[in-house]
C-alpha cells in the first residue's frame, strides 16, 4: 500500500511540474522575485499559488477517510519565494479550504497546510530574501510534511485512526512533497538563471555598442554620429532593422527597408509622436503600427526609444523585425538601456563642448590680455626713435605691422616653433633698435624642433620680461644676453608617467639680468604685481591647455638672473599637426 501510494504521488509531480514550468514563464513570478510587484500583481501571486493548493487536495488519494495529497506545495512554494506574507495567506487559503471539505483530519490539515506556509516564508527570510536551492528546497519540504504529519497526531481525533493514517501516508508524502517542492523550486532558479545569462549578454552587448559610439557621439547627435551608432546597433544587436532620427527626420537608417527609410526623410509616425512627446518607450507591434507607407516594407514590428540630452528629448532609437509582434521583452530592455547610455553619452559630449568653449573663451580672454600690453611697450618704443631715426623707426613699423598680422591670423591655434621665433625676432628687433648694445640675443635650437608645434606667444612674453625686467634694470645700463633653447626631454617612469616615461619638447628662456628673490616670483606668478602679466598669461595658458603639470618652471636669484622653461607633450604636437620636417 504504501510503495503504491507512493507511485501515485510522484506521478502527479509530473502535473506540478508543468504548472511549474508554465509559472516561471510569467512575467508575474519575475516581479514578486525582484520585489517590483504592484497590489494588482500581489492579488494574482496569492491567487496562483492558492489555486495550486487547492488543486493538489483535488488531486488528492483517499485513503482511512482522508486525503493524501500534495496541498503543501503551493503554501510552501509560495513562502520559500516570496516570504512570511504570502506563505501565510497563501496557507491560510489553502487550508480553508481543505476544512470545508470535511473528515476526521479536516482541521488538523487546514491548520498544518497554514503552518507549513508560514514556515516556508520564516526559512526564505532565514536565507535573507534569496531563493532556496534545490537542497534546500527538499529538505523544507521534508519538514513541513513532519510538521504536518505531527499535527494530524496532535489534533485530529480518534487518535487510533490519526496513527494509523500517518503510518501510511507519512513516508510517502515527505518524500514526494519534498521532491515536489524542490522540482518547484528547481525551474525557477533554471529561470532565474536564463534571465542572468540574457542580462549578461545584453550588458556585454550594451557595453560593445556604448564602447564603439562613444567617440563619434562626443561630437552630439549628427548624421555621422547616428549612423556610426545605428551600424554598431545592427551588427551587434542583430535586429532586422535600426533607424536614429532627431526630432523633425531620420538621421540614419540601416536594415531592411534602407531602400526607402532614408536620411532626410520625414519621420513623422504616430508612435514615434508620442515616444517624443511623453518621453518614454513606445511599442508597433504591428505593421499598421509602425504606419510605413512604403506597399512593400518588410517591417512587421519596433520600439521607439525618446533620446534626451540632459532634460531635452533631442531625437529617437528605433529597433525593428520583420515579424509582427515579434518585439519581446529582452528587445525592450535592450532598447531601454541603449537609450539611457546614448542619453548619458550625448550628455557627456554636451560638458565636453561646454568645456571646450569655456577653454576657448579663457584662452581668448588671456590672450587678449597679452596684445595691448605689447603693443604700448612696441609703440612707446617707436615713438622715441621717430625723432631721432625715422628710418629705424619706419623699418620697425613695418616689423611691426607683420608681427601683428601674424598674431591676428594665429591667435587661436598652433603655430610651428619658427613661426613663434619671428614673432620673438621682431620684438627684439624693436629693443635692440631703442637699446642698442645693451640687448644680446641668440637662440639655441635643433633643427628638428623648428617645426614643432607651440601655442601661439608663449615664447615672445618671456623674452620681453627678460629683456625689460632683466637685463634693462641691471644697474649702470650694463649689457646682458637672453638665450633661448630647446630639447626634447623624456620625464622619468614614475607616478604620474607612463612605463617609459612620457617624452616632451622643453623650451627655455634664460637670462643674466638682475633677477628675482622667491617673494617677487610669487607675487609675480600669481599677479600680485603689474609687472608680471606675461609671465602669468603664459603661465595659466599653459595649465588651461596641458594641465597643471606643464606649468612654467622658474629658477631665479638676485644677481643671478632668471630661466624660465616651458614643457610641451609631443602626444599634444601630434594632434595639433605636426610637419613632416619635425623629426624627434
Amino acid at each position: 500500500m504504501e510503495q503504491t501510494l507512493i507511485v501515485q504521488l510522484f506521478e502527479r509531480m509530473s502535473v506540478v511540474a508543468t504548472i511549474a514550468f508554465v509559472a516561471s514563464r510569467t512575467s508575474l513570478l519575475r516581479r514578486v522575485l525582484h520585489h517590483s510587484a504592484g497590489w494588482q500583481d500581489h492579488l494574482a501571486f496569492i491567487a496562483f499559488f492558492g489555486g495550486l493548493g487547492i488543486l493538489g487536495t483535488y488531486t488528492g488519494i483517499t485513503v482511512h477517510g482522508a486525503l493524501a495529497n500534495s496541498r503543501v506545495i503551493g503554501p510552501m512554494v509560495a513562502g520559500l519565494v516570496g516570504g512570511p506574507f504570502y506563505g501565510a495567506v497563501v496557507g491560510l487559503a489553502a487550508g480553508l479550504h481543505r476544512v470545508t471539505l470535511g473528515g476526521f483530519t479536516a482541521l488538523a490539515c487546514g491548520l498544518s497546510t497554514f503552518c507549513e506556509g508560514v514556515l516556508g516564508g520564516f526559512i526564505q527570510r532565514a536565507l535573507r530574501g534569496r531563493t532556496p536551492s534545490g537542497w534546500q528546497a527538499l529538505l523544507a519540504g521534508m519538514a513541513g510534511e513532519t510538521l504536518q504529519m505531527l499535527i494530524i497526531l496532535a489534533v485530529a481525533r480518534p487518535w487510533g485512526e490519526a496513527w494509523a493514517l500517518v503510518r501510511i501516508i507519512a513516508l510517502p508524502m515527505i518524500l514526494a512533497n519534498g521532491a515536489g517542492i524542490a522540482v518547484f523550486i528547481l525551474i525557477i532558479q533554471n529561470t532565474l538563471a536564463e534571465e542572468e545569462s540574457i542580462g549578461a549578454r545584453q550588458a556585454q552587448t550594451a557595453l560593445q555598442i556604448a564602447n564603439q559610439t562613444l567617440p563619434y557621439l562626443r561630437n552630439g547627435l549628427t548624421r555621422e554620429s547616428a549612423q556610426k551608432a545605428a551600424e554598431a546597433i545592427y551588427g551587434l544587436a542583430h535586429f532586422s532593422a535600426v533607424a536614429i532620427t532627431d526630432t523633425q527626420a531620420i538621421l540614419a537608417f540601416v536594415g531592411s527597408g534602407s531602400d526607402h527609410h532614408r536620411p532626410g526623410q520625414p519621420h513623422i509616425t504616430e508612435a514615434t509622436e508620442r515616444a517624443l512627446e511623453l518621453r518614454h518607450i513606445e511599442w508597433a507591434p504591428t505593421r499598421q503600427a509602425i504606419g510605413c507607407a512604403h506597399a512593400g516594407c518588410p517591417l512587421g514590428s519596433a520600439i521607439i526609444v525618446p533620446l534626451l540630452q540632459g532634460e531635452r528629448v533631442i531625437g529617437a532609437l528605433k529597433l525593428y523585425r520583420e515579424q509582427e509582434h515579434a518585439i519581446t521583452a529582452i528587445d525592450e530592455q535592450l532598447a531601454r538601456g541603449l537609450g539611457h547610455l546614448f542619453a548619458t553619452q550625448l550628455a557627456l559630449a554636451e560638458v565636453e563642448q561646454q568645456r571646450e568653449l569655456t577653454q576657448r573663451a579663457r584662452l581668448a580672454a588671456l590672450q587678449a590680455q597679452v596684445h595691448p600690453h605689447f603693443l604700448f611697450n612696441a609703440l612707446s618704443t617707436i615713438s622715441a626713435l621717430i625723432r631721432v631715426d625715422p628710418d629705424a623707426a619706419r623699418r620697425l613699423l613695418l616689423e611691426l605691422s607683420r608681427f601683428l598680422r601674424q598674431s591676428l591670423q594665429n591667435w587661436d591655434r598652433p603655430v610651428s616653433l619658427g613661426q613663434e621665433m619671428q614673432a620673438v625676432e621682431a620684438f627684439v628687433d624693436i629693443q635692440v633698435a631703442r637699446f642698442g648694445h645693451r640687448i644680446h640675443f641668440k637662440t639655441s635650437i635643433p633643427d628638428s624642433l623648428w617645426g614643432c608645434q607651440v601655442p601661439p606667444f608663449a615664447i615672445q612674453p618671456l623674452v620681453e620680461n627678460a629683456i625689460r625686467h632683466g637685463i634693462l634694470e641691471k644697474p649702470g645700463g650694463a649689457p646682458g644676453t637672453v638665450e633661448v633653447s630647446a630639447w626634447v626631454e623624456h620625464a622619468p617612469a614614475g607616478a604620474g608617467h607612463s612605463a617609459g616615461g612620457e617624452a616632451y619638447v622643453a623650451i627655455r628662456v634664460a637670462d643674466d639680468g638682475v633677477g628675482m628673490d622667491p617673494d617677487t616670483l610669487r607675487q609675480v606668478l600669481e599677479l600680485k604685481r603689474h609687472t608680471g602679466i606675461g609671465l602669468y598669461n603664459v603661465n595659466e595658458r599653459l595649465k588651461t591647455l596641458y594641465g597643471p603639470a606643464c606649468a612654467l618652471r622658474v629658477q631665479s636669484a638676485r644677481g643671478q638672473g632668471t630661466s624660465v622653461e616651458l614643457r610641451i607633450p609631443l602626444a599634444w604636437m601630434e594632434e595639433a599637426g605636426r610637419p613632416e620636417q619635425q623629426a624627434v
